[in-house]
């Protein structure tokens, strides 16, 4: 049973007339459906893939509008599917996560910038710079400025998101360039709603077919020479029609204010966040309006020098709020005023801070420093008692919190989930270097990224998605022991078949590849991949509540294809029998890449299915029986190799029962998922026999409740009175 969309999808089939409701990443969806996009590729990541996972629901409707929609194995034949734009009137959109995505697909949108586009492109990025982001700090500006493509940053709210799509295609169309629209966290989050109009069909579709191809033309290939052309056109003629359609159709928004000797200059995306601090200092109101003019970008590149130039000129000063770094907004900017010999002192980086997100407390201490310089009269007295009581407040608690443990409160980093098939393979893992020694680990993107933190801390470096077994090249060679390498399925099919195996097959290399196959691209959203099990497979699965599904083979007939001759595939809940793979591949006499596919069923994906499924079962009367873990309490050492050797959320710690003993005693809270990882590891390891497996009956049969009634009055009498 998989996650649904049922109702995103009725969304994007409103019309002319009536108001759509939602967040703002299933607005842009709708956005490119109402603008006539034709196609539609992408790779998953969150928060933009949602658009990606409702299209893929909504086959069939997008069949109707003749769209064609496409899951990429990674963000670089995303990238390629744009060059259907190249000769053809064709509107295409694909979407990744954030500045990872992009350098993925660098290439690809290079070769595309260069000869330009005949029908409009939109890439949607999602783009974050704090916490909110689990990826490194970095812009996808930069690829803007380099390859001569239009960057969207819209005011986060629906209708003008929305406004923002339909001109992101005919901006692209009208300056040949293509556009990337980028979304934070908190915008493809945000609901709203706005008027909407009737869905697009493109003239060209998969139900209007072309007939013909385009005839060949040289002038529209990425190759030399011609590529010395394009580089004049760029410049000469695609960034000035960009500027012109941009200032035609008021892409920026002016917003004046009463203070009209001071103007901040704003990303689009960080409107809302501004307002949020202007009220704070009694300068905005719950409505939008400012005190201080705002000239707010929604296109960040290019940049109108006539629309900042008329901004900037005899005021006071100007702040440029723009987050991340570098500050290439604010370079831009300097660079235009004092071409036009405006000599408005221009703030920005020296004010706010140079890196992370722009929060609204970041932007209050950057504002007061502004207003405190130029209109000092402007700045109550209660913004910075404001700032200061938050640090007090923070600084209160991290004291309270020291005063009663006696040590700060300890980090929580995230975990895997409850009954993850990942975790028993890092804890056999622990057992097998008891053995061999310490190893390098070579980590990658994915939920095994999670095994960097306590209580396995595995993991040297992590240098791309499904790029570990290109990045131990270097150091394998160097080791005296062999060098590990971490993937998922997903990094496999990524870019891991290619960048690590080929490469590793091709120059002979003594390595040791252990690939998760949990089914599914997991750390995205569970979505489908070429080795995800079918559903007959999955059906069996939940008959059985089996936590395996041993399927789907394409991992291993590929790697067989290419000629990998250690193969091994172990169930991940078997720890004794994976920590035996795991050292017969670090001490086996066959020198060359051996690889070990742990296969066990992503958790979140097995639950999905098996819990309506028991639910039906209760609900008819039907018997239902279920797996439970449990710790005897009087057998319990209070050692705790357990928990350190598992990690898992629900095995925990409580208070003894027995008055002579101080150590606390591990237990089984609820919410244990019955993988038996605790008892796998007790007996792998050699532990406690303190673990014990129950089977927990409902609606039992009159047979089964007899039987438990005899069992109960044997027990009884038994007992000492």
């Amino acid at each position: 049973m998989e996650v649904s969309f049922s109702q995103e999808i009725k969304s994007l089939a409103l019309g002319q007339g009536q108001t759509f409701h939602g967040e703002g990443i299933l607005a842009i969806t709708k956005g490119l459906l109402q603008s006539g996009v034709a196609y539609v590729g992408g790779y998953q990541g969150a928060p933009v893939s949602h658009l990606l996972d409702v299209m893929v629901q909504a086959k069939s409707y997008m069949d109707e509008l003749g769209v064609h929609v496409e899951a990429c194995s990674n963000e670089a034949s995303a990238a390629a599917m744009l060059g259907a734009s190249i000769h053809y009137p064709l509107r295409g959109a694909v979407t990744w996560k954030s500045i990872v995505g992009t350098n993925v697909a660098a290439d690809a949108l290079s070769n595309l910038s260069s000869p330009g586009v005949t029908g409009g492109v939109l890439i949607v990025v999602g783009e974050d710079y704090g916490e909110g982001a689990s990826v490194i700090q970095e812009r996808t500006h930069a690829y803007a400025l380099k390859s001569g493509m239009v960057l969207l940053d819209p005011r986060p709210d629906l209708g003008r998101m929305v406004d923002m799509v339909e001109h992101g295609f005919a901006l692209s169309e009208a300056s040949n360039m293509p556009a990337i629209l980028e979304l934070r966290i908190r915008a493809c989050h945000v609901r709203g709603s706005f008027q909407a109009k009737d869905n697009r069909i493109s003239k060209v579709s998969t139900r209007d077919l072309m007939e013909e191809p385009a005839s060949f033309n040289y002038e529209r290939l990425a190759h030399p020479p011609v590529t010395f052309r394009h580089e004049k056109l760029k410049s000469e003629q695609r960034v000035p029609a960009a500027r012109q359609y941009i200032r035609e159709h008021k892409l920026n928004e002016l917003f004046a204010g009463k203070h009209s000797d001071l103007g901040i200059v704003v990303q689009g995306g960080l409107y809302n966040t501004l307002i949020r601090t202007l009220q704070q200092f009694g300068l905005a109101d719950a409505f939008g309006q400012t005190d201080i003019p705002l000239l707010v970008l929604n296109v960040t590149y290019p940049l109108v020098p006539e629309e900042l130039s008329e901004f900037c000129i005899g005021k006071r000063a100007v702040l440029m709020v723009e987050e991340g770094q570098p500050e290439y907004i604010e370079q831009e900017l300097a660079t235009m005023l004092r071409r036009a010999d405006i000599q408005t002192p221009l703030h920005g980086k020296d004010m706010l801070a140079l890196a992370g997100e722009y929060s609204a407390e970041v932007m209050a201490g950057g504002l007061e420093k502004f207003l405190r310089r130029y209109r000092s009269e402007l700045l109550p007295g209660t913004v910075p008692q404001w700032l200061q009581g938050n640090r007090d407040r923070r600084a209160a608690i991290a004291n309270e919190i020291t005063k009663n443990s006696g040590q700060p409160l300890p980090a929580r980093p995230p975990g895997m989930c409850i009954g993850c098939p990942e975790r028993p393979v890092f804890s056999a893992l622990k057992l097998a270097q008891e053995q061999v020694g310490q190893v390098h680990i070579a980590g990658d993107i994915g939920c095994h990224a999670l095994a960097t933190f306590e209580p396995f801390s595995f993991g040297h470096s992590i240098l791309g998605y499904g790029m570990s077994l290109a990045s131990r090249a270097g150091v394998s060679p160097m080791m005296n022991r062999r060098v590990l390498s971490v993937m998922g399925d997903g990094g496999f099919w990524h870019n891991g078949l290619l960048t690590g195996v080929q490469s590793a097959l091709f120059n002979g290399d003594d390595a040791v590849l252990l690939i998760f196959k949990n089914g599914y691209t997991s750390a995205t959203g569970t979505q489908d991949i070429i080795s995800t099990p079918g559903e007959e497979a999955k059906d069996a699965a939940v008959d059985k509540r089996a936590s395996v599904v041993h399927t789907n083979q394409t991992i291993e007939t590929t790697l067989k294809g290419l000629g990998v001759q250690w193969l091994r595939t172990v169930t991940t809940y078997e720890v004794e029998n994976v920590r035996r793979t795991l050292i017969d591949a670090f001490t086996s006499d066959f020198n060359g890449l051996k690889v070990i596919i742990a296969e066990g069923e992503c958790q979140l994906e097995r639950q999905r299915r098996i819990k309506p499924w028991l639910a039906g079962l209760l609900k008819k009367g039907k018997r239902v029986e279920r797996v439970k873990y449990g710790v005897d309490e009087d057998v319990c050492n209070g050692d705790h190799a357990c928990i350190r050797l598992s990690g898992c959320p629900t095995l925990t710690l409580k208070d003894n029962p027995d008055p002579l003993k101080v150590d606390p005693v591990a237990t089984v809270i609820d919410g244990c998922v019955g993988c038996g990882l605790c008892g796998a590891n007790a007996h792998a390891a050699t532990l406690c026999p303190s673990f014990y497996r129950a089977e927990v009956v409902q609606n039992p049969s009159w047979y089964e409740r007899l039987l438990a009634s005899v069992r109960r009055s044997v027990v009884r009498a038994l007992q000492p009175a």
